[in-house]
């Protein structure tokens, strides 16, 4: 579902994506600007409980994932220094999000549990990108898993939005619950490709 949906707001950001060019605006600038903007949502928002108005900005430009990607490609700039940016700042908005969740339920939102879970997927959401880029920094692959970034991010932020709009804080509580779970078993999939590939013989390792 998630691929189909990639592939719409591809179509739907081509001419968004060549008017910016056209204007001027790079990639990057688009990439900076909506990390920033999720950031600064996630944390007025969320401690102050506005749950849903945190939850629509930030999904809006959540978007601008898919429209810097769209632009780079549009332009010819597609490399390793916007791939690195866009992968660098996710982690910033995605801390936002679920550090803005922390502040408001050990905060007024007073729900020890939904902060407790919330700072677990904070916690996980930064471990498991980190084992990829470790795995791919020593040669090896470690990609795919239960819960991948953009499962956990639209799991939450439709879970906010219906707790903002008067579901009990249990529907986050629980969503939270399952994607700290997923998180972590994520983390030992991504662990065990390790473990096996790690374990596979080098071609000629023995010749030499």
């Amino acid at each position: 579902m998630l691929n189909r949906l990639r592939g719409v707001m591809t179509r739907l950001f081509t001419p968004v994506a060549d008017t910016l060019l056209r204007w001027g605006v790079t990639p990057d600038a688009v990439t900076i600007t909506g990390t920033l903007v999720v950031v600064v949502a996630a944390l007025w928002a969320f401690p102050t409980g506005h749950l849903l108005v945190g939850t629509l900005v930030i999904a809006a430009f959540v978007l601008t994932d898919s429209l810097d990607g769209v632009m780079a490609r549009r332009a010819g700039r597609s490399g390793p220094w916007g791939a690195f940016l866009d992968s660098t700042l996710d982690r910033f908005a995605d801390a936002a999000i679920f550090g803005g969740l922390v502040l408001w339920y050990f905060g007024a939102g007073d729900d020890r549990a939904a902060a407790t879970l919330a700072l677990a997927c904070l916690v996980l959401g930064s471990v498991v990108p980190y084992a990829r880029a470790r795995a791919e920094g020593l040669g090896m692959t470690a990609s795919g898993g239960i819960a991948e970034r953009a499962d956990r991010l639209v799991l939450v932020l439709v879970a906010t939005a219906l707790v903002g709009l008067g579901l009990p804080v249990l529907v986050l509580t629980v969503v939270l619950g399952l994607l700290a779970v997923a998180s972590a078993v994520t983390v030992v999939q991504r662990m065990a490709m390790v473990r096996r590939q790690s374990r596979t013989p080098v071609p000629g390792a023995e010749a030499a």
